[in-house]
């Protein structure tokens, strides 16, 4: 036990910690609107743009989450324009804006060649680079999602599902869709320095779909990503310490392992759950899945409700 606490009597591991803590859970958090939207893609591409803005702003000599967070969110406005004629898809729209801001940093980088080191921390994650600021600016950010997904639950599920009802029902889908863009650019400039922006897309998507294997309802899939994500997070984390790794890749390796273990339990589930049984019956022998009892409860309810004759 001595050996497992040792390395919290440095603090930089203490910050580092409490990053990759509230960055899962945030990333969890964001991660079930993604997967259900179909925009794995996003995370990956507002990193990119982000990543060339940070670039842009070291040249200017501005902060680095004001680089990010201006193309970053410009990418994002930029995306929501160029798909709201329905003419271009989302991933098109996605793959050409942000791939331009990150060529621009590239670009950049390849011509000044004198600080490419300063941005290994942002490319893949580093254990050491956690500073108070940006401990801050995680738990600001994350504080902020968590206010706007609290207030906002009821739109973002209608227009996260079905769109074209919600506008029906008064949602304005549009608002909706910059605000989510929005707070999606917030996390994803939060986790640059942690996550690093080649494993960003990894750390959104995971916990999100590891809770999809381990539910069908979409506010305990919030619950659980949210904590699937926070032990991502801290576990990952753990691991690049003991390890000497890049905090981003021993953060995603770990949860995919999550991921395995989620995907073995649901399948063990499934068998269990509909499992064949076969029977005879004189000479006739056949078979069917069994279900367990309350399962074959509820199943003659609705049954017995259909048949009901109506009051």
């Amino acid at each position: 036990m001595d050996a497992f606490l040792a390395p919290f009597e440095y603090e930089f591991f203490r910050h580092s910690m409490l990053a990759s803590l509230m960055v899962g859970a945030l990333c969890g958090l964001i991660g079930v609107y993604i997967v259900l939207r179909g925009m794995s893609y996003i995370g990956h591409g507002l990193s990119h743009a982000a990543f060339g803005g940070a670039v842009v702003g070291f040249i200017l000599s501005i902060n680095f989450y004001i680089g990010a967070g201006v193309t970053g969110l410009a990418a994002a406005l930029l995306i929501n324009q160029v798909t709201r004629g329905g003419k271009i898809k989302s991933d098109a729209a996605i793959g050409i804006v942000t791939t331009a801001f990150f060529a621009l940093g590239v670009a950049i980088i390849s011509s000044v060649r004198k600080f490419t080191k300063s941005f290994e921390a942002a490319l893949f994650g580093n254990i050491l680079g956690v500073t108070e600021t940006d401990l801050i600016v995680i738990g600001t950010v994350a504080a902020i999602t968590m206010t706007m997904v609290f207030f906002m639950y009821k739109p973002l599920l209608f227009s996260t599902f079905d769109a074209e009802t919600a506008s029906v029902f008064g949602i304005k889908t549009g608002r909706v869709q910059l605000m989510f863009s929005i707070i999606l650019t917030l996390a994803i400039i939060g986790s640059m320095n942690v996550v690093g922006v080649t494993m960003i897309a990894a750390t959104l998507i995971m916990p999100a779909v590891t809770a999809r294997m381990l539910t069908d309802s979409f506010s305990r899939m919030l619950i659980y990503s949210t904590i699937i994500g926070a032990v991502m997070g801290v576990g990952g984390m753990y691991l690049s310490y003991t390890f000497d790794a890049a905090s981003g890749a021993t953060i995603v390796l770990f949860g995919a392992s999550l991921f395995c273990t989620a995907t073995l339990i649901n399948f063990i589930r499934d068998k269990l759950t509909l499992r064949e049984h076969i029977h005879r019956h004189g000479t006739l022998v056949h078979s069917h899945p069994h279900r367990p009892k309350h399962e074959e409860r509820v199943r003659n309810k609705d049954q017995l409700a259909e048949k009901s004759p109506e009051k």
